[in-house]
C-alpha cells in the first residue's frame, strides 16, 4: 500500500511538470491516487504518512498556476434511494476533498459529479440529491461542483438543483450536443457561469469532447477536432473559463489544442 501510493504520487508530481512546461495547466487528479481509501479495508493512515508529499505536490500546483479537479466515479451517488451507497458516496467525496485539503488547494480546486440516478421519478431523485447535498459536511460540500450528462440530467435540471445549493453547475460539451432543452452553447454559456462566484470558485468549469466519426454518438473523440474546438471558442467568446479536454488521446490533443489557440486573448488554462 505505501509503495502503491508512494509511486503514485511521485508519477502525478512528473505529470504536474509536464504540464507546467507545456502550459497545460488544467488537471484532473485520478481518484486512484490513495487505491481503497474510502473502503473499510484501507486501515492506513495515508493522510498523515503522506502529508509532506501531499504540501509539496500542492506548492508546485499553486506555485504554476494550474487549476485542479477531480471526478468520482458514476458509483458516487448523493441521490441513491440505498442508504448503504449514500454513506459509502460520502465517504468517496470525503476522501477527494481530503486529497485537495492535504495539498492546501483553496475551494477553486473541484470535485465534480453528476446528479445519479432517476429511480422512476425524476423530480423526486433531484428533490433527494438536495437533501442529501444538505447532509454533507463543509469541506465535502464547498468543493462541489455538479455536471450535465448525456442521459437524465440536462443543464436545465442542473440548473434547477443549482438555485437550491448553490452549487455551480460545470458544463458538458459533449453531453449537452446529446441532451438538452433545446439551448445553443450560446445560451447555455449565457445560463450556467452565473453559477460560479469567481472568488469562492474560480472561473467557470467546462468539459469539451466531440463525438467519434466511426463510434456510436456517446463515444468520446480518439483526437481533438480542431475546427470543432475553435468553433466552441468562437461560440463562446465573451467568456472566460477552464476547458478540460476528454479526448482518448490526452496530452497530444491537449498539446495540439494549446498551439491551436496560443493567440486567442482569452487563452487561459487546458
Amino acid at each position: 500500500m505505501i509503495e502503491t501510493v508512494e509511486n503514485n504520487l511521485d508519477c502525478l508530481l512528473r505529470i504536474l511538470k509536464f504540464n507546467a512546461e507545456h502550459n497545460l495547466l488544467f488537471f484532473r487528479i485520478t481518484s486512484d491516487l490513495v487505491p481503497f481509501a474510502s473502503h473499510p479495508i484501507c486501515r492506513f493512515d495515508w493522510q498523515d504518512h503522506f502529508k509532506n508529499k501531499f504540501e509539496e505536490i500542492g506548492k508546485f500546483i499553486k506555485s504554476n498556476n494550474i487549476r485542479i479537479s477531480m471526478h468520482p466515479d458514476q458509483f458516487t451517488l448523493i441521490n441513491s434511494v440505498d442508504e448503504g451507497i449514500f454513506n459509502k458516496s460520502i465517504k468517496e467525496l470525503a476522501y477527494h476533498a481530503q486529497v485537495l485539503d492535504l495539498m492546501k488547494l483553496d475551494a477553486s480546486a473541484k470535485i465534480q459529479i453528476h446528479i445519479g440516478g432517476v429511480y422512476g421519478n425524476k423530480h423526486r431523485s433531484m428533490q433527494r440529491f438536495v437533501e442529501g447535498f444538505f447532509q454533507l459536511d463543509d469541506f465535502i460540500a464547498s468543493r462541489l461542483v455538479i455536471e450535465n450528462d448525456d442521459k437524465l440530467y440536462c443543464l436545465q435540471d442542473c440548473l434547477r438543483i443549482s438555485d437550491e445549493t448553490n452549487l455551480p453547475v460545470l458544463f458538458d460539451v459533449f453531453h449537452h450536443a446529446l441532451y438538452n432543452s433545446g439551448e445553443s452553447i450560446a445560451q447555455a454559456f449565457e445560463s450556467f457561469v452565473g453559477t460560479w462566484r469567481v472568488n469562492r470558485d474560480g472561473i467557470p468549469m467546462v468539459d469539451y469532447s466531440s463525438q467519434r466519426h466511426d463510434g456510436s454518438p456517446r463515444q468520446h473523440a480518439e483526437s481533438i477536432d480542431l475546427d470543432d474546438f475553435k468553433l466552441l471558442l468562437k461560440e463562446t467568446e465573451p467568456y472566460d473559463f477552464d476547458v478540460m479536454l476528454e479526448i482518448k488521446d490526452k496530452e497530444r490533443s491537449a498539446l495540439k489544442a494549446v498551439k491551436a489557440v496560443s493567440d486567442d486573448p482569452r487563452f487561459r488554462k487546458i
